[in-house]
């Protein structure tokens, strides 16, 4: 009888190890001296873990050319957060590929002596903000959490999640930590003509947004700094790609007799976005053997 009781004690034993294995499990702190930034990563048996990004993008903030207004902006909120003086959860929006990722990275190189880190999240796993907050809230080091590219459609779970982080919460993000996100919308979420019909008038002419429209600017209203990006001229894109041709190590000459290939490229694309500057001076450096 004994040994019975013992053989399901066991049994019992194994079956508790495989349920524990597969339920979440509280998010652990990496090893914070292996790298400058990390990629929040959530496992399909719900596991999140912290995963250092070895190798970081070497842009550097002179790198990046006729933006100089927004980088001004963001150079200097992102000083004053690595300070420890007070600085701004920052959304930056506009045309694609203008540069509004590069800038942060280019901020992370410029200050990771300085102690400032980053976090990239994704947007489906923005729900485990507060855990990540949590992590890093006795850390020295200043985090930026990073969403890149971040809009959301109708009822998805990281939208409330990353509102209650910003402003709202009784759990407010610590003074180490910030939110830097992209987009290409202004608002974050989708929005539809029919939604207009919501605007009151009143008596004396001003024009009040309906319950709809105040909820979809609610979120981009609790980012602090809000920084816009335009498309660039031609003169302006023939800049940036002069730029990475000199960064690719092309020679002057070859960079002025480059101007012409550097219009077809970006004609055949439909877009004179700093992202196809910097993927005409790859193509052309490759081809030229720089």
């Amino acid at each position: 009888m004994n040994e019975k009781f013992e053989q399901l004690m066991e049994r019992a034993g194994h079956l508790l190890s495989r349920i524990e294995a597969i339920l979440p499990q509280p998010l652990g702190a990496p090893d914070w001296g292996a790298a400058v930034a990390w990629r929040y990563r959530k496992r399909s048996s719900g596991h999140g873990a912290l995963e250092p990004v070895r190798h970081i993008a070497a842009i550097s903030l002179n790198d990046l050319k006729e933006i100089d207004p927004q980088k001004e902006k963001i150079q200097r909120n992102t000083l004053q957060f690595v300070r420890g003086q007070a600085a701004n959860n920052v959304l930056l929006t506009g045309a694609r590929g203008t540069g509004k990722s590069s800038l942060i990275k280019a901020c992370l190189n410029e200050y990771a002596a300085q102690g400032l880190r980053l976090i990239e999240v994704d947007k489906a796993d923005l729900v485990d903000l507060p855990d990540i907050v949590d992590v890093v809230a006795d850390r020295p080091e200043k985090f930026m959490i990073f969403c890149d590219d971040l809009s959301f459609e109708e009822g998805e779970p990281g939208y409330k999640a990353l509102k209650s982080i910003l402003d709202g919460s009784v759990a407010v993000a610590t003074a180490n930590v910030l939110i830097y996100a992209t987009s290409n919308r202004r608002h974050l979420l989708p929005e539809y003509m029919k939604e207009n019909l919501s605007y009151r008038h009143t008596e004396d002419g001003e024009v009040h947004p309906g319950e709809v429209i105040e909820e979809k600017i609610s979120l981009s209203e609790r980012f602090g700094l809000w920084v816009s990006f335009y498309p660039f001229s031609q003169d302006e894109y023939l800049a940036i790609a002069a730029q990475w041709l000199s960064w690719f190590g092309v020679g002057s000459e070859a960079i002025d007799a480059a101007r012409p290939e550097a219009l077809v490229w970006a004609l055949e694309r439909g877009s004179r976005s700093g992202r196809v500057a910097y993927q005409f001076a790859r193509d052309y450096a490759g081809r030229h053997g720089a």
